[in-house]
Protein backbone atom coordinates (compact mmCIF):
# COMPACT_ATOMS: atom_id res chain seq x y z
CA UNK A 1 0.00 0.00 0.00
CA UNK A 2 1.37 3.39 -0.99
CA UNK A 3 1.80 5.75 1.94
CA UNK A 4 2.39 8.81 -0.28
CA UNK A 5 0.59 9.83 -3.44
CA UNK A 6 2.88 11.89 -5.67
CA UNK A 7 0.97 13.80 -8.33
CA UNK A 8 2.45 16.02 -11.01
CA UNK A 9 0.41 18.29 -13.22
CA UNK A 10 2.07 17.45 -16.52
CA UNK A 11 4.83 15.45 -18.20
CA UNK A 12 7.10 18.52 -17.89
CA UNK A 13 7.00 18.05 -14.09
CA UNK A 14 8.11 14.42 -14.41
CA UNK A 15 11.72 14.89 -13.26
CA UNK A 16 10.73 16.48 -9.95
CA UNK A 17 8.06 13.85 -9.35
CA UNK A 18 10.40 10.95 -10.03
CA UNK A 19 13.04 12.48 -7.73
CA UNK A 20 10.45 12.56 -4.93
CA UNK A 21 9.53 8.92 -5.55
CA UNK A 22 13.20 7.86 -5.46
CA UNK A 23 13.90 9.68 -2.19
CA UNK A 24 10.79 8.19 -0.60
CA UNK A 25 11.94 4.76 -1.76
CA UNK A 26 15.31 5.32 -0.06
CA UNK A 27 13.38 5.63 3.23
CA UNK A 28 11.38 2.49 2.45
CA UNK A 29 8.21 4.50 1.79
CA UNK A 30 5.96 3.21 -0.96
CA UNK A 31 4.40 5.78 -3.24
CA UNK A 32 1.89 5.97 -6.04
CA UNK A 33 3.01 8.27 -8.87
CA UNK A 34 0.50 9.90 -11.21
CA UNK A 35 0.46 12.59 -13.89
CA UNK A 36 -2.93 14.26 -13.44
CA UNK A 37 -3.70 17.83 -14.33
CA UNK A 38 -6.24 19.77 -12.30
CA UNK A 39 -7.36 21.33 -15.59
CA UNK A 40 -7.00 18.55 -18.16
CA UNK A 41 -7.91 15.52 -15.99
CA UNK A 42 -10.27 16.84 -13.30
CA UNK A 43 -12.48 13.74 -13.13
CA UNK A 44 -9.52 11.34 -13.00
CA UNK A 45 -7.87 13.50 -10.33
CA UNK A 46 -11.05 13.55 -8.28
CA UNK A 47 -11.43 9.77 -8.47
CA UNK A 48 -7.79 9.18 -7.58
CA UNK A 49 -7.83 11.46 -4.52
CA UNK A 50 -11.07 9.92 -3.27
CA UNK A 51 -9.97 6.31 -3.79
CA UNK A 52 -6.31 6.25 -2.76
CA UNK A 53 -5.24 4.90 0.62
CA UNK A 54 -2.24 7.24 0.70
CA UNK A 55 -1.70 9.04 3.99
CA UNK A 56 0.03 12.09 2.47
CA UNK A 57 -0.12 13.80 -0.93
CA UNK A 58 2.72 15.61 -2.66
CA UNK A 59 1.61 17.70 -5.64
CA UNK A 60 4.05 19.34 -8.07
CA UNK A 61 2.82 22.14 -10.32
CA UNK A 62 3.99 25.19 -12.22
CA UNK A 63 2.33 28.12 -13.95
CA UNK A 64 -1.14 28.44 -12.36
CA UNK A 65 -0.09 25.73 -9.88
CA UNK A 66 -3.69 24.84 -9.09
CA UNK A 67 -3.01 21.14 -8.50
CA UNK A 68 -2.01 21.20 -4.80
CA UNK A 69 -5.00 23.36 -3.88
CA UNK A 70 -7.42 21.23 -5.85
CA UNK A 71 -6.09 18.10 -4.15
CA UNK A 72 -6.39 19.79 -0.73
CA UNK A 73 -10.00 20.74 -1.49
CA UNK A 74 -10.84 17.06 -1.95
CA UNK A 75 -9.24 15.55 1.18
CA UNK A 76 -8.45 16.19 4.83
CA UNK A 77 -5.13 14.35 4.55
CA UNK A 78 -1.94 16.45 4.44
CA UNK A 79 -1.00 17.96 1.08
CA UNK A 80 2.48 19.24 0.30
CA UNK A 81 2.78 21.58 -2.66
CA UNK A 82 5.96 21.86 -4.73
CA UNK A 83 6.00 24.97 -6.92
CA UNK A 84 7.88 24.39 -10.16
CA UNK A 85 9.89 27.08 -11.92
CA UNK A 86 8.34 27.61 -15.32
CA UNK A 87 7.93 31.39 -15.56
CA UNK A 88 8.80 34.32 -13.31
CA UNK A 89 11.41 32.29 -11.42
CA UNK A 90 8.63 30.12 -10.00
CA UNK A 91 7.22 33.01 -7.98
CA UNK A 92 3.85 32.70 -9.74
CA UNK A 93 3.58 29.02 -8.78
CA UNK A 94 4.83 29.64 -5.24
CA UNK A 95 2.27 32.37 -4.59
CA UNK A 96 -0.53 30.30 -6.09
CA UNK A 97 0.22 27.37 -3.80
CA UNK A 98 0.91 29.31 -0.62
CA UNK A 99 -2.17 31.59 -0.88
CA UNK A 100 -4.83 29.00 -0.09
CA UNK A 101 -8.12 30.08 1.47
CA UNK A 102 -8.63 29.54 5.21
CA UNK A 103 -9.54 25.95 6.02
CA UNK A 104 -7.86 24.43 2.94
CA UNK A 105 -4.15 24.37 3.87
CA UNK A 106 -1.31 23.23 1.66
CA UNK A 107 2.16 22.88 3.16
CA UNK A 108 4.47 24.54 0.67
CA UNK A 109 8.19 24.01 0.08
CA UNK A 110 10.54 26.18 -1.94
CA UNK A 111 10.51 26.41 -5.71
CA UNK A 112 11.70 23.11 -7.23
CA UNK A 113 12.55 21.85 -3.73
CA UNK A 114 11.44 18.27 -4.29
CA UNK A 115 13.84 17.02 -1.62
CA UNK A 116 12.17 18.98 1.19
CA UNK A 117 8.77 17.81 -0.03
CA UNK A 118 9.82 14.17 0.20
CA UNK A 119 11.43 14.64 3.61
CA UNK A 120 8.38 16.51 4.93
CA UNK A 121 6.17 13.64 3.75
CA UNK A 122 8.40 11.20 5.65
CA UNK A 123 8.30 13.43 8.75
CA UNK A 124 4.48 13.45 8.65
CA UNK A 125 4.43 9.67 8.27
CA UNK A 126 6.94 9.31 11.13
CA UNK A 127 4.26 10.55 13.53
CA UNK A 128 2.43 7.28 12.93
CA UNK A 129 5.35 5.09 11.83
CA UNK A 130 8.19 5.46 14.41
CA UNK A 131 10.68 3.48 12.33
CA UNK A 132 10.71 6.38 9.87
CA UNK A 133 11.75 8.80 12.61
CA UNK A 134 14.89 6.73 13.18
CA UNK A 135 15.65 6.71 9.45
CA UNK A 136 15.25 10.50 9.37
CA UNK A 137 17.63 10.88 12.32
CA UNK A 138 20.18 8.66 10.58
CA UNK A 139 19.84 10.73 7.40
CA UNK A 140 20.46 13.95 9.31
CA UNK A 141 23.52 12.44 10.98
CA UNK A 142 24.83 11.50 7.54
CA UNK A 143 24.64 7.74 8.04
Amino acid sequence: MAKVAVIVGSKSDDELGKNIVELLKSFGVESDYRILSAHRNPDELDAFVKNTDAEVFVAVAGLSAALPGVVASKTVRPVIGVPKEVKLGGLDALLSIVQMPPGIPVATVGVDNWKNAAILAVEILALKHPELAEKLNQERRGK
